[in-house]
């Protein structure tokens, strides 16, 4: 059975599961646009999928889970055989691919998604922006950031030497803030973390996901 993805390309976290697919090279998969504009999301034969009204949702054959990071996940372990081995090859490194997602999710992720909140999707859904929220956030993300350089000043990737799901999970919303918020000081400032995101958004995955977004298909 043909994988479906439920979601929009625009969408950050289903861009996160777009790029996982495209390193995994899972060719047997159908993306099934859901139109936020018309709340799609909200309608009950959507929230039979997924109670919170949230995009994207993964159907597998009798499977449906949701929640971003959770699919990446699936489709890294379902398709472990084949395209990058987005956990590394061993069980240290899939343990230090786990421990950076945890850090995108609970540090990178809400400094970086708030602040394309407020300056991307608000203003797109005709809601002015808080630069107040902005400022703050900002701040807190530059200490993240002196984490990440110090961290990548002796690891090319998050993990070690090899791209993994914890890198490309940090793809979308920072593609975001660099060339939507134009909010990329923090990364450009940075010569280690510069260098690692020019590296991990060059990626051939990524280039098809954004081929996506600005198709909006």
């Amino acid at each position: 059975m043909t994988i479906k993805i439920y979601g929009m390309p625009y969408s950050t976290c289903t861009a996160r599961v777009l790029a996982t697919i495209a390193e995994k090279e899972v060719e047997d998969y159908e993306l099934v646009p859901v139109d936020l504009s018309v709340g799609a999301h909200k309608k009950p034969e959507f929230l039979k999928m997924q109670p919170f009204g949230m995009i994207p949702v993964l159907q597998d054959s009798h499977l449906t889970i949701y929640e971003s990071r959770a699919i990446a996940r699936y489709i890294s372990d379902k398709f472990e055989s084949q395209g990058t081995p987005l956990f590394g090859k061993t069980v240290k490194d899939k343990a230090l691919v786990n421990q950076w997602l945890e850090v995108e999710s609970q540090n990178y992720n809400p400094c970086v998604s708030s602040i394309v909140y407020q300056l991307v999707f608000a203003p797109m859904h005709g809601r002015q922006g808080d630069e107040t929220v902005v400022k703050q956030q900002l701040e807190k993300l530059e200490k993240v950031l002196d984490i990440y350089e110090a961290h990548l000043s002796k690891n090319k990737y998050l993990a070690g030497d090899f791209f993994s799901l914890a890198d490309l999970s940090h793809i979308p919303y920072t593609y975001y803030l660099v060339n939507v918020a134009k909010k990329g000081d923090g990364i450009t400032s940075r010569k280690h973390v510069s260098a690692w995101w020019e590296d991990i958004s060059s990626r051939a995955s990524w280039k098809t996901v954004t081929a996506k977004m600005n198709a909006k298909v």
